[in-house]
């Protein structure tokens, strides 16, 4: 599968950690929007966006995006995204509460390099894509 055929909606409320990833998803091929916040994500959602993949902070103003994922399921937006939590949060509590909601992946930002990030997230989306 080509990467500028892959759509990444990356959702976080740090401008700085936003433009980062997206040069680096750019520079590896991807087709890359942002999300500042989880409100703009679900406007985005909500008037056609339709990522491939969906990359969600935990910690936003407003909506957390664990709520913002239950949002996603509830309203069956981005259905068929692999669907990455990025985050600092390493607390059982919110690994556990993602997996229930149907996250595929969990990284923890503080332990992952971005350029891991890309390759982690490229992992779980090939395993979610043969897996179907």
């Amino acid at each position: 599968m080509e990467k500028k055929n892959v759509k990444v909606l990356m959702v976080d409320d740090d401008k700085f950690l936003l433009g980062m990833y997206s040069l680096k998803f750019a520079q590896s091929g991807y087709d890359v929007d942002t999300a500042l916040g989880s409100g703009a994500a679900l406007n985005k959602l909500r008037t056609g966006a339709r990522p491939d993949i969906l990359i969600l902070d935990i910690v936003m103003p407003d909506m957390t995006g664990l709520q913002l994922l239950q949002v996603v399921r509830d309203e069956k937006l981005a259905q068929d995204a692999t669907v990455i939590m990025l985050t600092n949060q390493n607390d059982a509590a919110s690994i556990e509460r993602a997996k229930e909601l149907g996250a595929d992946g969990y990284i923890i930002k503080a332990s992952t390099i971005p350029s891991e990030v890309i390759h982690v997230v490229e992992r779980i989306h090939a395993i979610r894509r043969g897996g179907k």
